[in-house]
């Protein structure tokens, strides 16, 4: 493989290192044993957790050891927010958390091998430790004068809200979090996102001080902004998570698939597994073709498939295509037909009735006299069936899995009727 910080820049996955020529001998000589945490704020991990996963899976493949942390103490704590506190989680729940987010990480890494990846807690190593030996042990190699200038901890001290002491503290956690990592793993690195950078640096400058022969190394990726200005990994409905119970793998498919295309270029380096070479054939097809959205579709099965399995990609695949007729509705399982759905304007109805009704009813014309010219003009569809009568009234011997209907107005007009009554 190239060398592993040539190929995160080519990637753009690194924004701040401490020392980067230093980063690049550790990794020669190597192997580096490294971490990146994760804290339980939620029961799922998102998008902005998968570019660090991806980015310890990338170094764990160049020959290095992984540890994936999961935040059983931190996320009892939370890292500060921008704006305001964050909500405290009863500790049942937290660890309840965990085991999920865990779960979600240990699909990522290889577990075997000479470079097997290891699982860790820092509850491990926080639960049985008092507030004095905290503070004696941990406390005194921090400078509040270093700790207010972190982004940050500025941030909230200029704002309204200002900063409890517990999220004052978090930045000493995590700090201690390296430093342990390092006695009992032999931990030199710890990699996450850009506005860690303060998080990252409390930990170096622990094991600098309490440990002044050590070589360790901090190493950060960029945010991800967006060519629309608009926030990643967010849509109208709210956050892509890797939990398909939040977010369904038709939706995570369709995120996707929609990126814009000032914007796939960045995201197939950043999250896909493909060569350079791969990446810039996909490139130089968006720049020539766009409209094939070759680069998109590419990036949509690689990350459905690794994120949700082969076979829910091929669901998707399946029920994206029928969508617009180009397969059999009636052949998609109930749970993926729903979610392909639910993406759609749609409509609950008690009855069912003429389909000019329903046009109007979702919204798919302005009226019902818009939706009889559109079904004279061959341009009206129920579950992919051309309608060619202005009078047709839909039975339930058309419902899809008893429930649904799909109409369509031209080529790609879709919306969903779900029928309540039948």
């Amino acid at each position: 493989m190239t060398d592993i910080v040539d190929e995160l820049q080519w990637r753009g996955l690194i924004a701040l290192s401490t020392d980067e020529d230093a980063l690049r001998k550790a990794f020669a000589d190597g192997p580096v044993t490294f971490y990146c945490g994760f804290d339980p704020t939620a029961p799922s991990l998102h998008l902005g957790n998968l570019v660090q996963i991806l980015t310890m899976r990338r170094i764990q493949q160049a020959g290095h050891r992984p540890l994936g942390l999961v935040g059983g103490a931190t996320g009892l704590i939370g890292d500060p927010k921008p704006n305001s506190e964050r909500t405290l989680n009863a500790p049942e729940v937290v660890a309840g958390w965990v085991e999920r987010l865990r779960g979600q990480i240990e699909r990522f890494l290889d577990f075997e091998g000479p470079h097997a990846a290891t699982m860790v807690n820092n509850l491990d190593w926080t639960s049985g430790l008092s507030a004095i030996e905290f503070l004696r042990d941990v406390g005194q190699h921090f400078r509040v004068n270093k700790m207010i200038a972190k982004e940050a901890v500025a941030r909230r001290l200029n704002s309204d809200v200002g900063i409890s002491y517990t999220e004052f503290s978090y930045q000493i956690l995590q700090g201690m979090d390296f430093l342990e990592l390092y006695r009992r793993h032999g931990c030199v690195l710890q990699t996450g996102g850009s506005d860690q950078w303060g998080n990252l640096t409390a930990g170096t400058d622990l094991i600098h001080r309490v440990e002044p022969e050590a070589e360790v190394h901090a190493l950060a990726t960029p945010l991800i902004t967006k060519a629309d200005g608009t926030k990643f990994g967010k849509t109208e409905s709210g956050t892509v998570w890797l939990d398909p119970e939040r977010t369904t793998p038709y939706a995570f498919y369709q995120f996707w698939l929609n990126a814009d295309d000032r914007d796939v270029s960045k995201f197939l380096r950043i999250f896909s597994f493909k060569s350079r070479t791969e990446i810039e054939e996909l490139e130089q097809l968006t720049e020539e073709r766009p409209q094939a959205r070759a680069a998109q579709r590419a990036l949509a099965e690689e990350l459905t498939t690794l994120v949700h399995g082969a076979d829910q990609c091929a669901a998707v695949i399946a029920a994206s295509k029928a969508l617009f007729g180009q397969g059999d509705l009636a052949e998609l399982d109930e749970p993926t037909l729903a979610a392909a759905l639910s993406e759609l304007p749609h409509a609950k109805v008690a009855e069912l009735g003429p389909v000019v009704d329903l046009f109007a009813e979702v919204e798919l014309v302005a009226s019902k006299s818009a939706a009889r010219r559109t079904v004279k003009e061959g341009g009206a569809y129920v579950n992919n069936a051309k309608v060619t009568s202005e009078d047709a009234v839909v039975t339930a011997d058309d419902l899809l899995h008893g429930r649904w209907l799909v109409l369509r107005r031209g080529k790609k007009n879709l919306a969903a009727i779900e029928v309540t009554g039948v």
